[in-house]
């Protein structure tokens, strides 16, 4: 569904991603992983067209998605939620959701059982949402154009435990029970890596390691030395 070979890519001259390979099938989940500043939210914003490309080829579905404009790559099923998650502040929960949407399985029935909290706050402003509200209704927005592939961008930052979980529970259960395909930047490694299938490790806007999310999240040393996390070891019985 999405192949990237050999792509560099960047701001303006200043190179980011340096001969960065990766491909995706279709219902497959990635957690994309690395320490800050290697390069994962310029892959997102690569895949979307808000970067320069300086060699190398993207691929989606078949089609050369280098020479694709960004609102034409949203129609052709790639959703993203950013960071800055940019709900539209002066429109209801309702509208947020409605204002971009496009047929499909995902509509307000299937994004409010996802989300039961954004089902009570209809009726309310995006100005009037706390921060983990606001991110259920960035994701649901997303949903609603009814993308191919879902690319969240640290969406679990700057939450509350409860929140996390809530929104954990969301992706596992997009991800395991409605096949939807994603791709997970996330700094909370273990949660990434036990929502994901595949896991891939960025270092200097480069593939250093591929796999199994399940072997990466086994293998401890691994994870010290590409994402500078230490995972606990279960205590023995």
């Amino acid at each position: 569904m999405l192949e990237l070979r050999n792509l560099s890519a960047g701001y303006s001259d200043a190179t980011v991603l340096d001969g960065c390979s990766l491909s995706m099938g279709e219902g497959e989940s990635l957690a994309l992983l690395g320490r800050n500043g290697v390069g994962k939210s310029s892959l997102l914003l690569t895949i979307m067209g808000h970067t320069r490309v300086h060699s190398g080829s993207m691929r989606w579905c078949g089609q050369d998605l280098v020479k694709m404009v960004p609102h034409a790559r949203a129609r052709a099923g790639l959703g993203w939620v950013p960071q800055e998650r940019e709900v539209f502040p002066s429109l209801t929960v309702e509208e947020n959701l409605t204002v971009s949407a496009l047929a499909g399985k995902w509509d307000l029935a299937a994004v409010y059982a996802l989300f039961p909290r954004l089902k009570e706050r209809r009726r309310n402003f995006g100005n009037e949402l706390s921060g983990g509200e606001q991110q259920m209704l960035a994701i649901g927005r997303a949903l609603m154009l009814n993308p191919k592939l879902l690319m969240l961008d640290e969406p679990l930052e700057g939450l509350a435990p409860v929140i996390v979980d809530e929104l954990c529970a969301a992706i596992e259960r997009m991800v395991r029970r409605q096949g939807q395909a994603v791709i997970l930047v996330e700094q909370h490694v273990e949660q990434a890596l036990l929502l994901t299938h595949r896991a891939i490790l960025l270092e200097r806007g480069r593939v250093v390691h591929s796999g199994a999310s399940a072997d990466l999240l086994a293998d401890l040393g691994s994870l010290e030395k590409w994402v500078g996390v230490r995972i606990q070891e279960p205590a023995a019985a």
